[in-house]
């Protein structure tokens, strides 16, 4: 059986593929137009988000029987294709939800302490400290959107902060945890800090517009380290010029790398702290997403 992997997979997790036997696994990242003309040989594909599973590339998988998703989203795959083909899809939610939290967290708190910013200056030869007054966590309302692994892994921390904590999800009806669940427009009024755990759908993109943007509390505080597209990128650059946002910390862009002059403009503002689609990228995370997608593809061979 040709399994190939068009992404990085962690080292081990790879190695337990190829020990399977009656395998013939390759791994290497190919482009668009190359993995198009490898595809006829191919029956399992592994991708993470680096690579888009285009129905051009799904249609020319004659043998094509899986694709393996290392990560959570699905939306780099043409899913509707793939299951009219056949062809089944899977992935592995919430093994780096912990890693996915830890970085929100971490975002959260460089916007409030401006701490990108100090460590520019700083490095610049500027003391700039009476500029960089910002804000506590303590005792402020968070409003989480999705409420999902993530989302709660994320509602856990925030609560140790002694954070007042919302939670938006339309399939999720009660919780155990300290928890308020609301609707979204009770969540955007109320929330000093907004952040973001939905899969980009049709339902999501551009979630947060301007219209929700003009509902929210002045100040307010962005998180994104979900999907590109959910954030109307263009709003928030606007808000965040104006003072309406106080700061935003981005850790995904609807284009990706953001080298388009809009995404440029977003990046050089000072209130904003940006990483490069990195959520996911921990040696833990990485090592669990790959062995759980492993296992399932084992499972998947074997039945």
């Amino acid at each position: 059986m040709r399994v190939h992997i068009n992404d990085p997979l962690d080292k081990q997790a790879t190695e337990k593929l190829a020990s399977l036997p009656n395998i013939q696994l390759t791994s290497q990242h190919y482009e668009k137009e190359e993995l198009i003309k490898l595809m006829p040989e191919i029956e399992i594909l592994v991708v993470r988000s680096a690579t888009k599973v285009t129905a051009d590339i799904i249609e020319a998988g004659t043998k094509l029987k899986i694709i393996g998703r290392a990560g959570t989203g699905l939306d780099n795959i043409d899913v509707k294709v793939a299951e009219a083909k056949g062809i089944k899809v899977i992935n592995t939610p919430g093994a780096n939800s912990i890693s996915v939290a830890e970085l929100t967290i971490g975002l959260m708190i460089a916007c409030s302490r401006h701490i990108a910013r100090g460590t520019i200056d700083l490095k610049n030869g500027k003391w700039t400290k009476k500029e960089l007054e910002g804000h506590e966590l303590y005792k402020r309302t968070v409003g989480i959107i999705g409420f999902g692994n993530i989302g709660r892994e994320v509602a856990k921390r925030l609560l140790a902060f002694d954070m007042n904590v919302l939670a938006y999800d339309p399939i999720v009806k009660e919780t155990d945890m300290n928890v308020k669940l609301v609707d979204l427009d009770t969540l955007i009024s109320n929330s000093d800090y907004i952040t973001i755990h939905v899969p980009l759908t049709p339902e999501t993109k551009n979630l947060i517009n301007k219209d929700t943007i003009s509902k929210m509390k002045d100040g307010v505080i962005i998180i994104n380290a979900a999907r590109g597209g959910i954030v109307d990128e263009s709003a928030l650059y606007e808000a965040l010029l104006s003072g309406k946002i106080y700061a935003a910390g981005l850790d995904v862009f609807e284009v990706e790398p953001p080298t388009d002059e809009l995404r440029q403009k977003l990046l050089s503002l000072p209130n904003v702290v940006a990483t490069p689609h990195v959520g996911a990228s921990t040696f833990e995370a990485q090592e669990r997403v790959g062995m759980l997608l492993v296992e399932r593809l084992i499972k998947e061979i074997a039945g």
